[in-house]
């Protein structure tokens, strides 16, 4: 035979019984004192038991109902709780997707918001609505696209006018709601200001529901105190100075002077509780009695981290997207991806390794951090090394051997980086070069990191090409073809910076212009051709023998221009002769067995002693210049008619003398 367990009964029956046991004692009682007494002669103490018996009753309906209406009251706060719970899960998974911080900005204006709240005077039910608004004030958010809430410049007026929608869209969402208090209106109110220039509304002073005046304040306070990828954070006297500054225009004056009374208290239990969580330790309280001052558990954790680690690899891919697209040069594209690159993937080093064709060579072109003086050298064989493996098989390699890279170039420096990760970068199926980076832990890298920087690697081949293509095109808008040197635009460029540099510094510059001699003669004589060789050749001579910071230009036809940083008067002089020597003894054979001899012209003019501006320098210069070429025609006329006057009568006269 089964026995069944039967519970306590409910209150409902024990009412039942009582009204059933006090109706028929009522009935005895309605009967009169002739009937009482009849009952009482005829069986002695009737009414005794049907009095305890209906005590009984009362009794134990009054506990059933009591313990009812407490298991009912336990149930609801249970249900209040999971509600709570939710709505807190639910605002901090938001939090973590909006803010880099995670959960801590969410925390922080909670607990702002309910001790101003309780400080400018809000009834209990009030409280809990700015509390409840404090979780889910920017749920509208969730309806703003990532690539809005990411952008780190300012905002376009269509991208602001979409960013001011979340307040009514919250706001619309939360309304379905049935909260006991009101929690929408101070959602939809939270960015409307006391000078009445906010939105949605454009509510002015008390106008504003004074739980939304709370919670813009507290708001306000943490954003400008929290890193944004708008602006950064703000120290804690520039954020109080700023917050008096806005009181009486955006934020209520009272609000603002109360929350700074009570800030150095609550600053102080949200370190506490801060203090508690990173040390394990947090009060035991109920759900629904701790809020968000729990902890939450290791797993959730987790999830709250994972969210925020996939924001901010949605905003460091957008922000470098963004960044390298306005870049031209290969050194500044690769500057911004280094920058970025370590929100998302870990770095002690990061290169770029460019690929040259012609050789079959893989020379690197930026490296920055650990060891990046060393990686600058390296040049790799197609094939070798990881970036040779990479630019032979076009795949990535994840946690290779940085010192292969090292042997493969013959490089006998030692490095301490031990991983590294290294990804091809393909532009139109055309292979430019690898992108590397490297750390000094071994085993760093995974399979998640590889994805981010192959990602990245997309966006930046395109972007490096084009750097590539534009150098190039610069590098020949600035040479001269025939002669490979420096022209006159890049001429002009450098010496503006030099001069402006020389100036700062104090130190002088000396500027030579110089000037084949007898160059039409050659062109007439022997051709274009042969001129252009006497050109090459010149460069060729001037330019092996200035310095690697001295600029030697072709500046127009047959002259040149040299410009000689940290040069005074004298030391340019003497090299002002050394290169005019050197050309002296250049000779061309333009024909076989056929020898012309070159010869140069030169003047020089130094800066500041003969001019500050590069205008004044090249006419000092050329004036000299003009003058020099002048006496050496005079010289080579004397030594042409010294032969014939030693050959005639002594002391006869030379009717070419010119003097």
């Amino acid at each position: 035979m089964t026995h069944l367990r039967r519970g306590p009964l409910h209150p409902h029956t024990w009412l039942l019984a009582t009204t059933i046991a006090g109706a028929f004692l009522g009935g005895i009682l309605a009967s009169g004192p002739l009937g009482v007494a009849d009952l009482l002669g005829s069986s002695g103490y009737l009414l005794a038991p049907l009095v305890v018996l209906f005590l009984y009753f009362a009794s134990r309906a009054g506990t059933a109902y009591l313990t009812y209406v407490r298991e009912h009251e336990r149930h609801m706060q249970q249900m209040s709780d999971l509600h709570l719970s939710t709505i807190e899960a639910l605002a901090v998974a938001i939090d973590a997707k909006d803010d880099q911080t995670a959960q801590n900005h969410i925390r922080r204006v909670h607990a702002y918001a309910a001790g101003l709240a309780k400080a400018m005077g809000m009834s209990d039910s009030e409280i809990q609505g700015v509390k409840t608004a404090a979780l889910l004030h920017d749920i509208g958010k969730l309806a703003i696209p990532e690539h809005i809430l990411s952008k780190p410049g300012r905002l376009t007026q269509e991208e602001f006018q979409k960013v001011q929608a979340h307040a009514q869209i919250g706001a619309e969402i939360i309304s379905n709601v049935p909260f006991p208090y009101a929690v929408a209106p101070l959602i939809l109110s939270h960015h409307e200001r006391w000078d009445g220039k906010g939105y949605p509304m454009g509510l002015e002073g008390e106008e504003i529901p004074l739980g939304a005046r709370v919670l813009t304040v507290v708001d306000y306070f943490d954003a400008v105190r929290s890193d944004r990828p708008y602006h950064p954070a703000m120290s804690l006297d520039a954020a109080i100075g700023l917050l008096r500054l806005e009181a009486g225009k955006a934020l209520d004056p009272s609000a603002v002077q109360t929350f700074l009374d009570i800030y150095p208290r609550l600053a102080e239990e949200i370190a506490v509780q801060t203090d508690r969580r990173s040390t394990g330790y947090a009060p035991e309280t109920s759900l629904g009695q701790a809020g968000l001052t729990n902890e939450p558990s290791s797993s959730t954790a987790n999830v709250f981290d994972d969210i925020a680690r996939a924001h901010r690899e949605i905003y460091a891919l957008y922000e470098i997207a963004q960044t390298i697209g306005s870049s031209l040069s290969v050194s500044d594209t690769m500057a911004l991806i280094a920058s970025k690159l370590t929100n998302i993937v870990p770095v002690s080093c990061c290169a770029l390794f460019i690929f040259h064709r012609d050789t079959d060579m893989l020379r690197c072109q930026f490296a920055k951090g650990v060891d990046a003086e060393h990686i600058q050298d390296l040049t790799i064989r197609d094939g070798q090394g990881l970036v040779g493996w990479v630019a032979r098989n076009r795949r990535p390699l994840v946690n290779a051997r940085p010192s292969a890279d090292f042997e493969a170039a013959g490089s006998v420096a030692q490095t301490s980086l031990q991983a590294a990760l290294v990804c091809p970068l393909v532009c139109n199926e055309r292979f430019i070069g690898s992108l590397a980076v490297y750390h000094t832990l071994a085993g760093t890298y995974t399979d998640d990191h590889r994805r981010l920087l192959d990602r990245i690697s997309e966006q930046a081949a395109a972007v490096i090409s084009n750097s590539l293509a534009f150098e190039q095109t610069m590098e020949e808008s600035l040479t001269d073809p025939l002669t490979a040197l420096p022209n006159t635009r890049f001429m002009f460029m450098h010496l503006t910076q030099e001069l402006a540099r020389a100036k700062r510094l104090k130190s002088d510059v000396t500027l030579l212009v110089m000037d084949l001699d007898d160059f039409k003669a050659i062109n007439d004589t022997y051709g274009h051709q042969v001129g252009d060789c006497a050109l090459r050749d010149v460069a060729t001579v001037l330019k092996s023998l200035i310095r690697d910071y001295d600029v030697c230009v072709r500046y127009a036809g047959d002259e040149f221009i040299v410009v000689l940083a940290t040069c005074g008067r004298e030391e340019g002089e003497r090299r002002r002769l050394d290169l005019q020597r050197a050309i002296d003894n250049l000779t061309l054979e333009p024909r076989p067995g056929q020898i012309v001899k070159l010869a140069i012209s030169a003047g020089a003019a130094v800066f500041p002693e003969d001019g500050e501006s590069h205008e004044m320098l090249i006419a000092t210069a050329d004036s000299r210049m003009y003058r020099d070429k002048a006496m050496r025609k005079q010289g080579e006329l004397a030594a042409a008619m010294e032969v014939p006057a030693l050959a005639g009568p002594v002391g006869g006269s030379n009717p070419h003398d010119g003097r």
